[in-house]
Order: structure tokens, then C-alpha cells, then sequence
């Protein structure tokens, strides 16, 4: 008698933190649509736990994470093989406060170095920059995650006086500089057009950004095959939006690639569709994965948010997890969404957060139907 085989389905725990503002509206729609990819492919499935991490607990309970405190948030959030995160920020919290205690964090204390953020014009959007096609726009800006100006060392004496004092010092390392060197040389070998832009501001900033250029002058002696050049980030800026077929993988410090892949997604259409990744790369800890659009206080809640960035980030953490045919399934089914013209106000549309996550979910039961 034949014996039966049971297929086993992977079972993937995942974190999800919405936040606040939009982060509650988009993260409940790539909930929805992970569901159904996992339904539809079969072989995984997501096992969801939602923090409720909020700047309103902020204000009931004085800090974001876990009612037992930061640490045993922290410890939680290990347990987990993936962080889905929506947005932080809120007006009657200050910025300084949401960010430090909450995704920044998370961030360091799980060892995410890396900030990966793609950018390119989906079908059926378009790019601002009149002459720009698809294909001049495809680029991967690597964002190193733990320095410069977000290390958080300062600070503020003789606050309460005429003669306050304020100072930033951003923190530059040789182990950062190199693993996110190294790490952004693979990427650009692992893409068709092998070329990495190096981006600093070593003219002004004589120190950090000097090792900066030094160690990638170092590294690059070890990937022969990747084209090379450096810029200065504000010349990065005009290169950006004369001449975008140019790049292809870039990389950057903490703040120049927050500012740069910012300018990067308005160039590919809308701030809306832009995904990130904050990777551990040792695989030590759960990488954690987001739109980098913002909480939007100002549409929070009405139903109009663009979930795309929302649901691209869902597709790197898919891919993250192993499952690369699913996330280019998903990301295949995205595309024929907005190219059937089905796209939020900020894409040139008339579709609501819940129709363009229905027609997602609808495309992928036809495409992926069993």
C-alpha cells in the first residue's frame, strides 16, 4: 500500500507593531494580504502578534515598549522571525521622543546595520521627471543603520538660559563602515549591472566621512567586478534627478541615505510605495521590515493611505524569510494592480486603502489560484 505524504507548511511567527496614524491602516491591509499569499502558495503560513505600541500607550504609560519595560519588550521581540512595522509619530508627542524610544531601539538593540530601501517605477506609475522611463529608475540605496548622527551622543547644557549649548556628535567606526561597505558591494554584485555609487560629504566633514572614503577605497579592492564612484551627497541630489539612469545600487551614511531615499521614492512616483528593510545580517536576530512613508497624522484614519509601500515591504520580508518565488509572486500581482489603473489620490487614482488591498488580494487569488 502507497504510503501518504503530508506536506509540512513552515510556520513563520511574526511581530507586528502598527504604531501609529497610517502604520494602523496600512499594516492591518499587509496583514490581510500576507494571509492571503500564505493561503495561496500553500507550503508557509504567519502566525501574527500584534504589540500595540503606540504614542497613545506612550501617553498612558510613559514609555513605548512593553508594560514591563523596554527590556522585556525587547526579549519578546526576539522570540519572533520577523518584525512588521507600520509607522511611529504623533502631533501631541515630540518626534525626538517617538523615535528614541521606539523604533530606534528596536533597531539597535536587535543589531539591524543594515537599511536596504529599493526604488523604481512600478507599471502603471509614473516618475515626475518628464524624460524618465522605468528601467532609468531601478536602484537600491543601502542605508547603514547604527551610526553617524542617529548613535545618539550630545547633548544640552545651560538649557534654561540665553547661553544654550547643543551639540551632535555623530559616531563613525571602522566595523560599521566596513560591514556596510561590504554588505552594499555584494548587493551591487548580485544585481545585473554590478555598479555602486559611494555617497559621503568628506569635502566638509573631515573626519567620519574621510574614514568613510578611506574604507571604501579599501573594500572595493575585493570586489573587482563592481563598478565604482563617490559623490558628494549634495551633488548626489542633482545626479539623482538629471541623470537617474546613471545609479543602480548606492550607499550612504545613517542621515545622507534617510534624505536620499526619501528624494528617491517622490522621483519614482510617490513616497507611498517605498519599502525598507532593517536587516541583522548574521541572522541573530529578527530583521525588521516598513514603509518609510510615516505615521500622517493628517490622513490617519480616513481610509485614503497608499498601502503599496505597505505591501512591497511585506514582499522583502517574504523574500527575507526564504520564500523569493512568493515575493516575486506578490510583487508580480502588486504591478498588475497599479497598472490596472487601481492606485490611491497620491498615484494619480481614486482608490481607497481598502479597494487597492481587496484588488491585491483578488489579483493574487486569480494568479495563484490552486
Amino acid at each position: 500500500m502507497p504510503s501518504t505524504v503530508h506536506s509540512v507548511r513552515k510556520v513563520f511567527k511574526i511581530a507586528c507593531i502598527p504604531g501609529d496614524g497610517i502604520g494602523v491602516d496600512i499594516a492591518e491591509a499587509a496583514v490581510q494580504v500576507l494571509r492571503k499569499l500564505s493561503e495561496r502558495v500553500g507550503s508557509f503560513e504567519f502566525d501574527f502578534t500584534t504589540f500595540d505600541w503606540s504614542s497613545r500607550k506612550y501617553k498612558e504609560l510613559g514609555y513605548y515598549i512593553h508594560p514591563d519595560g523596554p527590556e522585556t519588550g525587547m526579549e519578546e521581540l526576539k522570540k519572533f522571525d520577523s518584525i512588521y512595522f507600520g509607522a511611529v509619530g504623533w502631533p501631541d508627542v515630540p518626534d525626538h521622543i517617538s523615535l528614541w524610544s521606539l523604533i530606534l531601539p528596536i533597531r539597535s538593540s536587535l543589531s539591524q546595520y543594515v537599511n536596504v530601501r529599493p526604488t523604481r517605477i512600478l507599471r502603471g506609475t509614473s516618475s515626475p521627471l518628464s524624460n524618465c522611463k522605468p528601467g532609468d529608475l531601478d536602484w537600491i540605496i543601502v542605508r547603514e543603520n547604527s551610526e553617524g548622527e542617529y548613535a545618539g551622543h550630545g547633548g544640552i547644557t545651560h538649557a534654561h538660559s540665553s547661553n544654550t549649548v547643543a551639540t551632535e556628535v555623530s559616531v563613525f567606526t571602522r566595523v560599521g563602515i566596513e560591514r556596510i561597505m561590504r554588505f552594499a558591494f555584494k548587493t551591487a554584485q548580485s544585481r545585473p549591472r554590478k555598479k555602486l555609487t559611494m555617497v559621503t560629504k568628506s569635502n566638509a566633514q573631515r573626519y567620519g566621512m574621510v574614514l568613510w572614503d578611506k574604507i571604501y577605497d579599501e573594500v572595493k579592492g575585493d570586489f573587482a567586478d563592481v563598478e565604482t564612484d563617490k559623490m558628494l551627497v549634495d551633488a548626489m541630489t542633482v545626479r539623482m534627478v538629471l541623470r537617474p539612469e546613471s545609479l543602480d545600487t548606492i550607499v550612504a551614511t545613517n542621515l545622507h541615505a534617510d534624505i536620499l531615499s526619501d528624494l528617491a521614492a517622490a522621483l519614482s512616483g510617490s513616497i507611498g510605495i517605498a519599502p525598507s528593510s532593517n536587516l541583522d545580517p548574521t541572522r541573530n536576530n529578527p530583521s525588521m521590515f516598513e514603509p518609510i512613508h510615516g505615521s500622517a497624522p493628517d490622513i490617519a484614519g480616513k481610509g485614503i493611505a497608499n498601502p503599496v509601500g505597505a505591501f512591497w515591504s511585506a514582499a522583502e520580508m517574504v523574500r527575507w524569510l526564504g520564500m523569493e518565488n512568493a515575493a516575486d509572486s506578490l510583487m508580480t500581482c502588486l504591478e498588475n494592480v497599479t497598472d490596472s489603473g487601481i492606485k490611491t489620490k497620491d498615484l494619480g487614482g481614486s482608490s481607497s486603502t481598502k479597494e487597492v488591498t481587496e484588488a491585491l488580494c483578488t489579483e493574487i487569488e486569480r494568479m495563484m489560484g490552486q
